[in-house]
């Protein structure tokens, strides 16, 4: 009876005093602050600028939430209803973020949030070996793999990844490209063009200009070649250094500007070269274009050319208007449009030449609207060509200068960067063209066979990344010293010497030693 009263009297009402205070502990816990933190996950990985965009959020006293890296407080800064840590960027590695939410009863507990993540900024490791020439209609298939462990794309569609990071991607005939994407978890990306190559089949060809090939006499001795089985390729100008297009074009642009003239009758003469079995190279002069140049600069069009530093157009020897700006899109769309026009028409092969930056000190040139590299933007450039060309069945190729193999910035040729992007490389390797001592040669152009066939070997090798055929211009035109068929002929077997079989003869007048050049049976 006794304990019973005394719990009634001092346990019982304790008891009930405590209920409320047990209530309110259990509330407390239940509505403690929530802290949510976007852009990092525990057990996650982030690029080091990304620390500073995770955002915190809480229904509690933000004011009085602590933020603490790796055990250390560090400032926040406010956006919105949002906190941002205001750090630095971390160094790569395994970090911990904390944040600490008091509740607003400060005898009351709050909550603490705590995630561990890495930090990471590296890249991850793609490659992707050279993929083998393959004849046009033929399927292709590139192989790659990754080191870390990361998502692959290829031309934006998701690849499987094997768990040896190795991956394959089967490649539809006549695509020119693939463009292979690695992701890894903190969102660091890696891409990597790999070129498809088409083997080329080989030429032994020369050079006609429009006039040339609208004369009688000047045309069929080059038939007479092609006959004898001693050429089985004809490089016929479509657009010249004039910035003349040789048939009547029906490119918008060419025709507005006068540029689409009447000297050839181009499917005839498609027709024909097709009927005698010859392939047709069609040679585009790219950025040298007085005729659009004088057309742009006149229209108020002025970023259209290369200008000097006092903003006027660059002359630099070929004439006022003589260089358009090959970062200026409008000028790539008009020779894109003449390329992917001229592979339509039945042209085997779109050659482009002058495509570079013009000769000469770039401190005094100026290049309106470039925003990386001459190098760079020239071989963006031949990346946009060829599948505008290879749509239509045709070869991209471009003549590049014999000093591109050595001094590549000289002119904006980088040899490894272009031939990623087309089929074959043609240099311009004329003995007259090289100063004396170069390669070793004492006097080059006396020497055709010692100066082609040391230059020519530097092409082999940086073409060889890229699978590109090197198919070079050889000199059959005199200047200081008479050319006949024994020059010819010498740099014919300097080409061989490095592997090559393929060549195109150069005169600008359009009349070729035959006798250079052995019969070869036709099949």
């Amino acid at each position: 009876m006794l304990e019973t009263a005394f719990a009634r009297r001092y346990v019982l009402p304790v008891a009930a005093a405590l209920v409320p205070i047990a209530l309110l502990v259990m509330v407390a816990y239940l509505v403690r602050p929530d802290v949510r933190v976007a852009g990092v996950t525990d057990g996650g990985a982030i690029q080091p600028a990304a620390l500073g965009q995770v955002e915190i959020t809480t229904n509690g006293d933000a004011d009085r939430i602590q933020v603490l890296l790796d055990g250390a407080p560090v400032p926040t800064r406010w956006e919105g209803e949002r906190i941002h840590l205001d750090v630095p960027e971390p160094a790569e590695g395994e970090h911990t973020l904390e944040v600490r939410s008091p509740n607003t009863a400060s005898v009351l507990p709050g909550r603490t949030t705590e995630l561990t993540f890495t930090v990471d900024g590296t890249p991850p490791a793609l490659a992707a070996p050279p993929v083998p020439a393959t004849e046009l209609d033929t399927a292709a298939t590139v192989h790659g793999t990754v080191h870390e462990e990361s998502s692959v794309l290829a031309q934006g569609e998701p690849v499987e990844v094997a768990d040896d990071g190795s991956f394959s991607v089967p490649v539809p005939a006549g695509t020119p490209m693939v463009t292979l994407e690695a992701r890894d978890e903190a969102g660091n990306v890696t891409t990597e063009d790999v070129s498809i190559p088409v083997r080329h089949p080989g030429m032994r060809a020369v050079h006609m200009t429009a006039h040339a090939w609208a004369s009688k006499a000047l045309r069929e001795p080059i038939m007479e070649m092609a006959r004898e089985g001693r050429i089985d390729t004809v490089q016929l100008d479509i657009k010249d250094e004039s910035g003349q297009i040789g048939y009547l074009s029906e490119v918008p642009l060419a025709n507005e500007i006068g540029a689409a003239k009447d000297y050839y009758d181009v499917r005839a003469a498609l027709d024909e070269l097709h009927a005698a079995g010859l392939r047709v190279a069609g040679r585009i002069v790219v950025f040298r274009d007085p005729v659009l140049g004088e057309a742009a600069w006149s229209s108020g069009n002025t970023d259209w050319l290369v200008q000097n530093t006092n903003g006027n157009p660059w002359t630099g020897g070929y004439g006022e208007y003589a260089f358009t700006n090959f970062a200026n899109p409008d000028v790539r769309a008009y020779n894109l449009d003449i390329a992917r026009e001229a592979a339509a028409l039945g042209f085997d092969e779109i050659l482009y030449d002058y495509i570079r930056r013009p000769d000469g000190h770039i401190e005094q040139m100026q290049f309106p609207g470039l925003t990386t590299t001459p190098e760079e933007s020239i071989a963006s450039f031949l990346a946009e060509s060829r599948p505008l060309v290879r749509e239509h069945g045709a070869l991209l190729g471009v003549s590049v200068f014999g000093i591109a193999a050595t001094r590549p910035t000289q002119i904006a040729q980088d040899i490894p960067a272009m031939s990623k992007y087309v089929d074959y490389v043609s240099p311009m390797t004329y003995p007259s063209h090289w100063g004396s001592g170069e390669y070793g040669v004492a006097n080059p152009e006396a020497q055709p066979y010692d100066i082609t066939a040391r230059s020519l070997a530097d092409f082999v090798t940086l073409a060889e990344e890229s699978s590109t055929t090197v198919i070079p211009w050889l000199q059959d035109f005199s200047l200081r010293i008479p050319y006949g068929p024994e020059e010819v002929r010498a740099q014919i077997e300097a080409a061989e010497a490095n592997g090559i079989d393929s060549f195109i003869l150069w005169n600008a007048g359009c009349r070729y030693h035959a006798e250079a050049l052995d019969p070869v049976p036709r099949e």
